[in-house]
């Protein structure tokens, strides 16, 4: 798998549904630039013991919370206060997800400091994650129709504590999050979400490997599938939005060859 062609091929695989008749991947994917730690939450990362964590996680949504009630647009439940804060940058259980392969891509090929470390995107599927959850959810989930839960759905849980009491085994659920921002719609976000603040996604898909596949992004092929997914219009500008997202698309756009570590012959 060395260029544009076989990185897509794989990304879309199986996502024919003979139910439906129709191309609908069952998927969530992630990207990242390398393959170390891109299943590690923010939470897990600025908490190292594991004793505290609980608390330090109730500190931080609590002060969120207090502080955060006059720039907010949201109703007043832990679910959206917990996806608000993720939004907004804060530590929490949260990890970020896409229903989009090239959104995907673009995470594993916008750190141009990485372009010389090969990238992965993970793709999880929602049926087989699903069929190991607690049955609370699973019939919250067959309610709907559903293959992910929202945050209204989530509502019945009144606390973290709630939802991390729901089963005895770590499970995983994808959550929709509600359109705080523009954002979220751009990239077509979602975010998995596990009981316990220190629980490890990469620990219980290594216990799962039937759930869920890695696709490699070769460091040799960083910069074509970059400059093609530009050219897609998925980029920072349109991923991130506002000023920040121009200035950021804007500057790896623009970088000369001889600074970006164009192979040679590009221009």
């Amino acid at each position: 798998m060395s260029g544009w062609i076989p990185v897509l091929d794989a990304l879309y695989a199986d996502s024919w549904n003979p139910e439906l008749r129709r191309f609908r991947s069952r998927f969530a994917y992630r990207g990242v630039s390398c393959d170390a730690g891109g299943l590690s939450t923010s939470l897990s990362r600025l908490v190292t013991d594991s004793a505290n964590a609980t608390r330090i996680e109730l500190g931080l949504l609590r002060s969120f919370r207090k502080y955060a009630q006059r720039d907010a647009a949201a109703p007043d439940t832990i679910w959206h206060w917990l996806a608000l804060a993720q939004h907004a940058g804060l530590p929490t259980r949260l990890l970020d997800w896409t229903y989009s392969p090239l959104v995907a891509l673009h995470f594993a090929t916008e750190d141009l400091a990485s372009f010389d470390t090969d990238g992965v995107v993970w793709c999880v599927d929602f049926a087989e994650v699903n069929a190991r959850l607690p049955s609370r959810l699973r019939s919250l989930l067959d309610a709907e129709q559903s293959e992910t839960l929202t945050i209204d759905m989530l509502q019945e849980f009144k606390s973290l504590d709630a939802f991390d009491r729901l089963g005895r085994e770590p499970f995983v659920v994808f959550v929709e999050p509600p359109t705080l921002h523009e954002r979220l719609a751009a990239q077509h976000a979602l975010f998995s979400l596990m009981p316990g603040s220190t629980a490890c996604l990469d620990r219980w898909l290594a216990d799962h490997p039937e759930v869920y596949r890695t696709i490699t992004v070769p460091a040799a092929a960083k910069w074509e599938i970059r400059d093609k997914l530009d050219q897609a219009n998925i980029n920072e500008r349109v991923l991130r939005g506002g000023l920040d997202g121009l200035s950021r698309w804007l500057t790896r756009y623009y970088l000369p060859p001889h600074r970006s570590g164009h192979p040679p012959g590009r221009t």
